[in-house]
């Protein structure tokens, strides 16, 4: 530990969500056991997104002999990158170009407030399979001799994306598939299937009405129906594209036996909390979600599917909310008290030019959770919980073990109550 007792980044909205536009407001605290001579203590806030993968290929000749092989195998990175911001603040101390000379921080706890207005535009945060869009404010104690210390706190930005703004996502949507099923020389009837979806757009939250028919004309016998909400994003890079489906979870029901049918009569999908569609403002990724019936017949032959594109979004339909309201959020928690503020009587105004706010961190009180711009008027904040998916390691090539905070981190999306459990891949 050394001297460095406490080294932590307290942000004044607790649940760490923000809408582009808003202020990223907070505190750094230092708590020292002994004096330390530093050049200065500096904020960095910084916005981008990035994909990468690798794709392996064989190259060479065969020969008759296998001594005459000369194939070699070549791996292939693909990558691009967007910066949103990357702005560094000035707190305390001088930049490091400003010269070799350093300050003394005085033993005990200082309290460092910073206020960093965040761009219009940005995309929503996500956390993918071969990219992300991450946001994140960094302190650093830069030092002359030594390493420097740092500390990182990840923080969710949301996109708006309003369903009013489409009336199309209002109107219902249908689709239909046949196949027939072979086995050697034996043929049978078709199963042939219609789904059908009341609109095409949704919100976290939302239960999904599913309605389908069903015709088993075959011989054999259909194992299950089901349907699945499928998350297909696709990552760009500079000369090659790559997509990647994630099954988000799924609704399932039992055997269709020989000639008979089958109907989907209302049972519901219960959207968890998730980015929404296409991640608008991000060049490089790039996010579509199907609901798709899909029915599985016994034995080798391959599912009948029957694919529906749904928009999600993060300011529900206009109709929905005024026919049946969700559930107002209770306030949302303090941040934690431990180890943050200063002691009565210390406080470090800002130094000319720092770009700090100067004034003292507000009271760590409950606060009501975030209301989106653009919402439907009189409706309830949404909640905002953590993506379906899970935490996901954030540190990047600029970390080190010196590095402090946690680096495992799940982006918060807007989640509307209506009194319903997310369905899951278990089919709750």
């Amino acid at each position: 530990m050394g001297k460095l007792k406490i080294f932590e980044i307290t942000l004044d909205n607790s649940q760490g969500v923000y809408y582009a536009g808003q202020n990223v407001q907070g505190h750094c605290t230092i708590e020292l056991t002994e004096e330390m001579s530093i050049r200065g203590v500096r904020m960095r806030f910084e916005g981008k997104a990035y994909v990468h993968w690798t794709e392996e290929y064989s190259t060479g000749s065969y020969g008759s002999d296998s001594e005459d092989e000369t194939t070699r195998t070549q791996i292939h990175h693909y990558s691009a990158s967007e910066a949103y911001f990357n702005q560094d603040v000035l707190l305390y101390g001088i930049w490091q170009n400003q010269g070799s000379n350093t300050t003394k921080l005085p033993r005990g706890r200082h309290t460092f407030p910073f206020c960093f207005v965040l761009p219009p535009n940005l995309p929503s945060s996500f956390e993918g399979a071969h990219g992300y869009v991450r946001y994140s404010v960094k302190a650093i104690i830069s030092k002359r001799w030594t390493f420097d210390n740092t500390c990182k706190r990840a923080f969710t930005v949301i996109g708006i994306l309003d369903l009013n703004a489409d009336r199309s996502l209002q109107m219902p949507v249908e689709g239909h598939n046949q196949k027939m099923i072979c086995c050697l020389c034996c043929a049978s009837g078709p199963i042939e299937a219609t789904f059908r979806l009341e609109r095409r757009g949704y919100v976290p939250g939302e239960a999904i009405a599913l309605f389908a028919d069903i015709e088993n004309n075959s011989n054999w016998k259909m194992f299950r129906s089901y349907v699945d909400l499928r998350m297909i994003t696709t990552f760009h890079a500079a000369t090659k594209s790559r997509s990647y489906c994630k099954e988000v979870g799924r609704v399932t029901q039992g055997v269709i036996n020989e000639g008979q049918s089958f109907s989907w009569e209302g049972q519901q999908f219960v959207l968890p909390p998730l980015p929404p569609s296409y991640l608008g403002g991000c060049r490089i990724i790039d996010i579509r979600y199907f609901l798709q019936l899909n029915v599985d017949p016994s034995g080798p032959a391959l599912d009948l599917e029957v694919p529906l594109e749904i928009i999600i979004g993060t300011i529900p339909l206009r109709q929905v909310v005024e026919m049946y309201p969700p559930r107002a959020p209770g306030p949302l928690p303090a941040p934690p008290q431990s180890g943050y503020g200063p002691p009565p009587g210390i406080m470090y105004p800002p130094p000319e030019g720092a770009g700090a706010m100067p004034y003292p961190p507000p009271a760590l009180e409950p606060t009501a959770p975030v209301m989106p711009p653009g919402s439907v008027p009189d409706t309830p904040p949404p909640s905002y919980k953590k993506c379906a998916f899970g935490k996901v390691t954030i540190k990047d090539d600029d970390d080190n073990d010196h590095t402090r905070d946690n680096m495992d981190y799940a982006p918060v999306y807007p989640y509307y109550d209506w009194g319903h459990q997310p369905t899951t891949m278990s089919g709750n």
